[in-house]
């Protein structure tokens, strides 16, 4: 039977209640409930009450942190970390307390995307100002084996005195380096020494300042204090990053974010972080491609930005291995200090792409287009256009705490391929590692392929078994290669690329090939090999150079390339490259954030 509405008839509830009255009651039920547990979370600070209500956070160390970010678990639980020590304080500050430490007392701690399921893991949009992370810079600085500043014991037979010596010579010549950028070109990015002026370029779409942040962490580790505060407040004052160019996405990353973090992870200075967040922010119009394989060039101009990529590059078609293949370890890093799982998700997509796709006889060639997702010329090389991809691949591994098993077995394919098919011995008993194209060999070897030294070397530990001796024998004669480059000029630096062919061997052909830019490969591989075997031949071959710098390198203002390396009164090409300070004064390449702390045993 239905009843017809009549007005002024309120119908009563099954309880007996009308609903006026019910209505009440809710509101006094919904109140009461609100003050009972509400009252939970303004009582005095317990524990009891947090695991009654809270799920539990476990506290990651760095590493461990790291190495989820890659997307790999860890191999075996490892023990927790003693009590966090207290965060170095950048060089020149006596106290510490009157810094800002990365994370404020009182400050809310953000549960990190990582830990939640994948379905609400949204990735937050980073705010203007300070952007607040997860990551406890003190547990990471308690888990490094050796501290960050001073020397270690001196394990060579070569007496304290000259090692010391030679220590404050190489000081030296980056003070030098740095105040003559400081007089002339402070805030340009590379310094022109015989003209004495600032130089700006057209692959950093108007960032300025690359000098100074490329040079941060060699500053911080020289224990260059005043130099150091100096390039800090350039950081704070003088970057901006409201540019509108068209930049080179991995000159930005490896100069500009590289430089950034390894700044922060040595100091903890937030401004560091936050600026390389930001700017990492800006390179992701990059990636919006239809495979995700990122372009070379990002126009900062628009908001949204756009890409485009280099118009050399197989007409414009095409994305270069060494530079979409050299962005993993950085961002992994952004997103463990952001919280936005953008970064990783970016690289690991190109991680994906690389893995299914077919290599011809297991090698990667240079050229791949972003839009098809296909290999466009079949030109394979370790030096130019290749060479960080590799690297990347074995300090990946490094850094996830030998947890990121997919970047160790493309590693070791890779390097097996390269072994069979790109590895030669000269008539004069010199291994080198010549160029692929199609089948076809070219019988040459670039400065920047000699890294490989140095890589492969510090690859060999985690090789098989019955391979370990032979790559470090291999990253050895790989090396004397390179120093034989050297040896053969009259200036004792070695060229662009050298041949090996018509009787001549470890010697460029051409005066195209024949210049010097200040580049670090060799030296970098000299460094290894002598930390790995503390054969005091690497440190003489290192000393070798550096007075091969003094002589034909340095001017009245700066350090400056040479246009040819077989004359004995060359001329200069009035440079002083950003990676001078960075890498080859540091003997290092640009994958400086992979060495993240190691476990402690």
């Amino acid at each position: 039977m239905l009843m017809r509405k009549v007005p002024g008839f309120v119908p009563a509830s099954s309880w007996g209640l009308r609903l006026p009255q019910k209505f009440l009651f809710l509101l006094f039920l919904s109140g009461l409930i609100t003050l009972c547990f509400g009252a939970l979370f303004l009582l005095p600070n317990s524990s009891r009450l947090k695991r009654l209500f809270l799920a539990p956070r476990t506290q990651q160390p760095a590493m461990e942190a790291v190495a989820q970010v890659a997307g790999h678990s860890l191999a075996r639980e490892q023990e927790s970390p003693p009590n966090p020590a207290p965060a170095a304080p950048a060089p020149g500050k006596d106290d510490p307390s009157s810094q800002a430490s990365p994370r404020r007392k009182g400050w809310p701690r953000r549960t990190r995307l990582l830990d939640l399921p994948e379905e609400v893991a949204v990735a937050p949009r980073p705010q203007e100002g300070n952007i607040q992370s997860s990551f406890d810079f003190s547990a990471f600085r308690s888990r490094l084996r050796h501290p960050v500043l001073g020397t270690r014991v001196n394990k060579s037979k070569e007496p304290q005195s000259l090692v010391q010596t030679q220590r404050e010579k190489i000081k030296e010549m980056m003070q030098f380096a740095w105040q003559s950028y400081k007089r002339y070109a402070m805030g340009k990015n590379e310094l022109r020494p015989l003209t004495k002026d600032g130089y700006e370029g057209s692959m950093f779409g108007g960032l300025s300042g690359a000098t100074v942040i490329d040079s941060l962490d060699t500053l911080y580790l020289m224990e260059l204090k005043e130099e150091f505060q100096e390039a800090k407040a350039w950081v704070e004052e003088s970057f901006h990053l409201n540019v509108s160019g068209e930049a080179s996405l991995f000159e930005v990353n490896i100069r500009y974010i590289g430089g950034l973090l390894s700044a922060f992870y040595l100091t903890g200075e937030e401004v560091f972080r936050i600026k390389a967040i930001k700017l990492g922010e800006k390179l992701l119009p990059a990636f919006d491609t239809p495979t995700g394989i990122p372009k070379g060039v990002v126009n900062f101009k628009s908001n949204r930005g756009s890409s485009q990529s280099w118009g050399w590059a197989m007409a414009g078609s095409s994305s270069i291995l060494a530079e979409f293949g050299s962005l993993h370890l950085e961002f992994l890093h952004l997103t463990e200090l952001s919280g936005n799982e953008v970064f990783a998700e970016k690289v690991r997509n190109i991680r994906r792409v690389l893995r299914d796709l077919d290599k011809p006889f297991g090698l990667y060639p240079n050229f791949l287009s972003p839009v098809s997702g296909n290999w466009m010329q079949h030109h394979v090389s370790v030096g130019g256009l290749g060479d960080s991809f590799y690297e990347y691949l074995i300090k990946s591994w490094l850094m996830s705490a030998k947890t990121d098993m997919e970047a160790k077995d493309m590693y070791y394919e890779a390097l097996e391929a390269i072994e069979t098919h790109l590895l030669n011995v000269s008539p004069g008993g010199l291994t080198y590692i010549a160029e692929w194209r199609g089948g076809i060999l070219d019988h040459k070897m670039g400065h920047l392929a000699c890294f490989s030294g140095g890589m492969i070397a510090l690859g060999a530990e985690d090789a098989k078994e019955e391979k370990r001796a032979h790559y470090r024998e291999l990253a050895a004669q790989i090396t004397k290669t390179c120093h034989e480059s050297y040896a053969r000029s009259d200036t004792k630096l070695g060229p662009e690329a050298f041949w090996f062919n018509s009787g001549l061997e470890a010697m460029a052909t051409q005066m195209s090939e024949s210049y010097y830019i200040l580049r670090p490969e060799v030296v970098e591989s000299y460094m290894y090999l002598w930390r790995q075997t503390h054969n005091p031949i690497y440190r003489e071959w290192g000393w070798d150079v550096v007075m091969a710098l003094e002589k034909y390198c340095r001017t009245e203002a700066g350090f400056s390339g040479i246009q040819d390396v077989y004359s004995t009164a060359p001329s200069h090409d009035n440079k002083q490259q950003t990676f001078f300070l960075a890498e080859t004064l540091n003997a290092r390449t640009p994958a400086r954030v992979w060495n993240l702390p190691v476990p402690k045993e």
